[in-house]
């Protein structure tokens, strides 16, 4: 496949060619309804050096092609040259077009996979919230039932305490004890 810098070289023999300036170039976008090109962007592609420079192909070197080659139309008069370019440059777009395509495929995908992951994120966070919710009611109840068995441990104490000072200051033991 061709590459940017022979087709810039071959814009600007056909530009020489057909003794083009940059106005008549945006003139001849407008009139095919072509994606317009500034005259600074043109005069940067047709400067001295310009194909060592580099350019997005798809909002520069594109439209200035279809504008100037007329690739949508290989005509028998066209030299082989050009000929090839427009199908090369017609081959490019199309490939374009489908990455574009499968972009735009990739990304509804992408959308559709993101909302799934969500989804499923939501339900684990649910999930998650339900075994916590269970576990902190699991911690409270044995907090409560600590607090009972403490509650029964101190009023066992308190009885004991109690029938000690009885036995300790009941009359007849001190009888016994004679």
């Amino acid at each position: 496949m061709t590459n940017t810098k022979e087709i810039i070289s071959k814009l600007k023999e056909v530009r020489d060619e057909k003794g083009l300036s940059y106005n008549d170039i945006i003139k001849l976008m407008e009139t095919k309804n072509i994606y317009p090109v500034s005259a600074s962007t043109l005069s940067r592609v047709f400067s001295d050096g310009s194909e060592d420079l580099s350019f997005n192909y798809e909002t520069t070197i594109r439209p200035i092609a279809e504008a100037l080659l007329d690739i949508e139309e290989i005509k028998d008069d066209d030299d082989m040259d050009v000929q090839a370019m427009k199908s090369l440059l017609k081959y490019k777009i199309k490939v374009i077009e489908d990455l574009e395509k499968e972009l735009k495929e990739t990304k509804a995908l992408l959308a559709e996979e993101k909302v799934k992951y969500h989804e499923k994120l939501d339900k684990e966070r649910e999930e998650f919230k339900k075994r916590t919710d269970f576990l902190t009611h699991q911690i409270d109840l044995k907090d409560k039932r600590m607090d009972q068995l403490l509650e029964a441990v101190f009023m066992k104490d308190q009885k004991h305490d109690e029938l000690l000072k009885l036995v300790l200051s009941c009359p007849a033991r001190t009888k016994c004890e004679e």
